[in-house]
């Protein structure tokens, strides 16, 4: 007797049946290894925790299999896959499967969308054979569930915790009302709060500006144009978000706010999201080149002596800080080093006329050698005569003490600045072991940023009337190499904003051939719109340098900073070390 055709087929299917059934228990057991959920959602919680506002019929249409995350009443009954959790369905599966594979077919299924994600109402099994078969697609009735925030494919349940304070966060602030499109989502628990808070705070701050009551949809859709959105635009320019992969920008907006805050709070003074951002990524970024960067980083800073580091990359400032900026001032932030002497008191003054020019801020920093000397009648007369000098010249100012070596306090201290302001009262010596423990040049070999160097000399002054304070006279030291590449970039931002008169000065040796580097700066300068003297001479650099300085009556030096690897500079010297042993007016030196 022959077997019966459809005993055979019912058989087949029941094995493929129990083939699933076996996937879903291994798919199971490696969800408790490694803590990833593969539960079906419950459409009625999602429904619930997002909600739903109303639905409307969008037809019968072909659905990607993949989106399938959830059930109205069998959500229990398969996992994320879809594959079968309970051996009790086996025959009504494999009814289905061959009803599938048949040439009848199977109906379309029913289903609720939300965003990008479906969940069935009809057709569990359907959706768990289609699967299991191959299909990438299918055919579906679907109705469109509106809800204030949408949901994607890759859902988890414990996602919905999140989605669900997402929903409460929009009911509260109506900024999807406001602010129709925009996009707070976030990976994180607690980060709504977060927001909260700030949405808080605008609100109090702007019901004591103007005097009357602020509700919360106002202050939250002033917060996002005024607060929220200025700093995403930083993230964006700076490429931040590409250093925390799965992350969202809300997720960075947010751990930038916390970790700025953190900062200012350390520092004691004011903190740029620029700046704030750069030092997140530069501590906590996962890729392997920020990684490598840290530790290697550490190891260089255990090993090698600060006079011997060479420091920032030249133009890293640059790319880092000043390019992604919103504004178009290059020294907003200006830190100055102070003693208590006159050349500490000379170099605020040069750090309040650029204040003055830029609408900058001053950030005064004073280092003690040790923590008994933070607290004397000194320290506090030093405090209060730099604040009255400030509020005199009306520049804000704020004022930090620090202890330990000057030098590397104040190259700690530059990263969250612009330009670092220091009296050269103590210029790096002509002799080698003299130079190998200079201060000064460890912090230009180290400084983050452009360091004005002020010298002290004999009849300086320091009221506004003295010409040379007023750095309104400059000359670019040009010899084309990296750092006097930033030190163009430099010199063409201050002539063409604080319109100053510029020359531009390149110098070779008797007897070399006289390179093209006037030529290029010329091109940049043009480029720009920046009108300059050009002069090219030959001669001994060092005084060819400071005397065209004094003929053209040039009160701001320019140059680009050391150019050989620290211990070459020991041992044969350089020619930044002798300008700032012989300069009588300001050097603004660049890296």
């Amino acid at each position: 007797m022959l077997p019966d055709p459809d005993k055979l087929s019912i058989n087949a299917a029941l094995q493929d049946f129990y083939r699933a059934r076996s996937r879903a228990t291994l798919e199971e057991i490696m969800a408790n290894l490694t803590g990833r959920s593969v539960q079906l959602l419950s459409y009625d919680d999602v429904r619930a925790k997002l909600k739903a506002t109303g639905s409307s019929s969008r037809g019968v249409r072909e659905i990607p299999l993949d989106a399938i995350v959830g059930s109205v009443g069998r959500y229990t009954d398969f996992t994320r896959h879809f594959l079968p959790r309970h051996t009790t369905d086996a025959h009504r599966w494999a009814g289905v499967q061959l009803a599938a594979t048949g040439l009848v077919g199977l109906p379309p299924i029913d289903v609720y969308q939300i965003g990008d994600a479906y969940f069935v109402l009809d057709g569990n099994h359907r959706v768990s054979v289609a699967r299991q078969l191959g299909a990438t697609h299918i055919e579906a009735n679907v109705t469109e569930v509106h809800t204030k925030v949408p949901l994607t494919p890759d859902v988890r349940p414990d996602d919905l915790i999140i989605k669900a304070r997402y929903a409460d966060f929009l009911e509260r602030t109506k900024l999807d009302e406001t602010r129709p499109g925009l996009d707070l989502n976030v990976t994180a628990p607690g980060q709504y709060r977060v927001l909260d808070q700030q949405i808080e705070g605008q609100r109090d701050y702007m019901a004591r500006q103007q005097g009357r009551d602020v509700s919360l949809k106002e202050a939250a859709a002033q917060w996002y144009d005024q607060v929220y959105l200025p700093v995403i635009e930083v993230i964006r320019a700076q490429g931040i978000l590409h250093d925390f992969p799965g992350r969202t920008e809300t997720d960075l907006y947010v751990w930038l706010s916390q970790h700025r805050e953190a900062l200012q709070q350390e520092l004691g003074w004011q903190v740029r999201p620029e700046a704030a951002l750069s030092n997140l990524a530069s501590q906590f970024s996962s890729r392997p080149k920020r990684v490598m960067a840290r530790v290697g980083g550490q190891l260089w800073e255990a090993v090698v002596p600060d006079p011997l580091e060479s420091g920032p990359a030249p133009g890293q400032w640059r790319r880092e800080t000043v390019e992604p900026r919103r504004d178009e001032r290059l020294f907003n932030h200006i830190l100055v080093a102070l003693d208590g002497d006159a050349g500490g008191w000379l170099a605020l003054e040069y750090a309040l006329t650029v204040a003055q020019r830029e609408e900058g801020r001053i950030f005064g920093l004073h280092v003690t050698a040790t923590d008994a000397l933070r607290e004397t009648p000194q320290t506090e007369a030093l405090q209060a005569e730099f604040r009255r000098r400030c509020e005199e010249a009306g520049v804000p100012a704020e004022f930090a003490l620090e202890t330990g070596p000057v030098a590397r306090k104040i190259c700690e201290r530059a990263w969250w600045a612009d330009l670092v302001t220091v009296s050269l009262t103590h210029p790096p010596a002509a002799q080698i072991m003299a130079r190998l423990g200079s201060g000064f040049r460890t912090l230009i070999h180290r400084c983050a940023r452009p360091v004005l160097a002020a010298p002290t000399f004999a009849g300086a002054a320091i009221s506004p009337d003295n010409p040379s304070r007023k750095l309104d006279q400059a000359m670019l030291a040009y010899d084309g190499s990296p750092k006097a590449q930033e030190a163009l970039f430099v010199a063409a931002y201050l002539a063409g904003r604080w319109r100053i008169p510029l020359v531009v000065l390149s110098v070779t040796e008797k007897n070399e051939v006289m390179p093209e580097t006037l030529a290029q700066a010329q091109a940049y300068l043009e480029s720009r719109n920046v009108p300059a003297t050009f002069i090219s001479e030959s001669g001994p650099v060092v005084e060819t340098i400071l005397q065209t300085a004094a003929a053209q009556h040039a009160n701001l030096m320019i140059m680009g900073g050391y150019g050989l690897n620290p211990m070459l500079e020991v041992v044969l010297g350089s020619s930044v070390d002798q300008i700032l042993r012989q300069t009588s007016q300001p050097l603004l030196i660049c890296r």
